[in-house]
């Protein structure tokens, strides 16, 4: 087996915060034509996927009131929550943000809604954007 070419640091997708799943999907399925993608809940949240090229588009819908989207929405509004970068190594990524002093929310990688590794950065650190990196 020959090992993978690394691709470097790519948007894997967008979190955008939205009331409710019923009004805002119809806009990226129906207007835009994005292809709609199955995604499992995760984080509180009821998540529609939607691909755009290489990328997706996560709409997130609280599922509870006590959740991350939910304290989200009340004190911003619907809009983009976060931006995820897919890195090639995640844990060599994380090692190298902790040694630039940005702060991580999750110290460690945790199973995300894609299945996949995930851990978030805190926005303090970066610009006001929350940012999550996935392997």
């Amino acid at each position: 087996m020959t090992p993978s070419t690394p691709r470097g640091p790519r948007i894997s997708h967008i979190g955008i915060a939205v009331d409710t799943l019923t009004e805002s999907a119809p806009f990226f399925r129906d207007v835009l034509g994005l292809s709609e993608v199955r995604l499992e809940d995760s984080d509180g949240a009821r998540i529609a996927g939607f691909t755009a090229g290489d990328s997706l588009v996560e709409l997130l819908e609280a599922k509870d009131s006590d959740s991350p989207i939910a304290r989200f929405l009340t004190k911003r509004g619907p809009g983009i929550h976060h931006v995820c970068f897919a890195v090639d190594d995640l844990d060599a990524t994380l090692e190298r943000c902790r040694s630039a002093g940005v702060q991580l929310i999750d110290e460690k990688p945790r199973v995300g809604a894609e299945g996949k590794r995930i851990a978030f950065l805190h926005p303090r650190s970066t610009g006001g954007v929350l940012v999550e990196l996935s392997d």
